[in-house]
């Protein structure tokens, strides 16, 4: 006899605002998903959107067009545009909500799919299981939060192992962790357990409340010669604020004595 099927709960509408020069995206309720400068669309406007590129600090930069970004949750597609337009790496997006990819491709200037974009309509924890992923993903960042921002939506430490079943030998994921219920602490013990603790490294909060983690697949700590190097780089090149980033990003653990 088959188990009764469950009912997939609605998903929340999808619409935005306008302040200014700025689009908000929002999932029926007035958290905002995303934002986009309308005068530079391919641009990353929120500052912790901006810190989910923390993992180019790890590569050297003429080695990032060859390499693999996927984004679990499309938000207002702007990880998804910087990495396909201005990184011009093969970009791969996974959103439940299909009129979030709608609204992306009308109101966020999200570009129809090619050679090196595939945006794919699932569910993140069923799509990362399937095989043909294992291995191949240089820059994972997961963004996977609901209409009510309480909490992400996939957090625990099968989730973030089957995350790093995705990462190459250099790969980093990076998680934007906010919430009302105060759930930090839990989320970075489930990644610390998934990754080991000196493979995790943090943002401070912004002013927002989010704080942005990230995990490298192998432990690997650059000396601070090679940070600043990388970070004047990444901000010349691709006008992200790296070098701030050095001041309030660090390793959870400190030392791997």
């Amino acid at each position: 006899m088959s188990r009764p099927s469950r009912r997939t709960p609605a998903l929340p509408e999808v619409h935005f605002s306008d302040y200014a020069d700025v689009r908000s995206l929002h999932l029926g309720s007035i958290w905002i998903q995303g934002s986009m400068r309308l005068d530079a669309p391919d641009d990353i406007e929120l500052e912790y959107v901006q810190r989910m590129m923390a993992w180019l600090l790890f590569v050297d930069a003429p080695s990032v067009m060859r390499r693999h970004a996927m984004q679990l949750g499309l938000g207002a597609g702007a990880l998804t545009k910087f990495s396909r337009r201005k990184l011009r790496m093969r970009t791969t997006a996974v959103e439940l909500n299909p009129a979030v990819v709608h609204a992306c491709r009308g109101w966020f200037k999200l570009p129809a799919d090619d050679a090196r974009l595939s945006v794919i309509v699932a569910d993140a924890a069923a799509e990362i299981r399937k095989p043909k992923w294992a291995g191949t993903v240089d820059a994972l960042q997961v963004d996977l939060y609901d209409d009510e921002a309480a909490a992400p939506v996939l957090d625990s430490a099968d989730f973030y192992r089957d995350c790093r079943a995705l990462l190459t030998d250099e790969g980093c994921m990076t998680v934007n962790l906010f919430g009302r219920d105060a759930s930090y602490v839990r989320s970075l013990e489930q990644i610390s357990e998934a990754f080991g603790e000196t493979a995790v490294w943090a943002f401070r909060p912004t002013r927002e409340g989010n704080t942005v983690v990230l995990a490298q697949h192998t432990v690997s700590r650059p000396d601070r010669a090679t940070l600043i190097a990388r970070a004047d780089t990444i901000q010349a090149r691709w006008g992200l604020p790296a070098p701030k980033w050095l001041r309030v990003f660090k390793p959870v653990i400190a030392s791997l004595d």
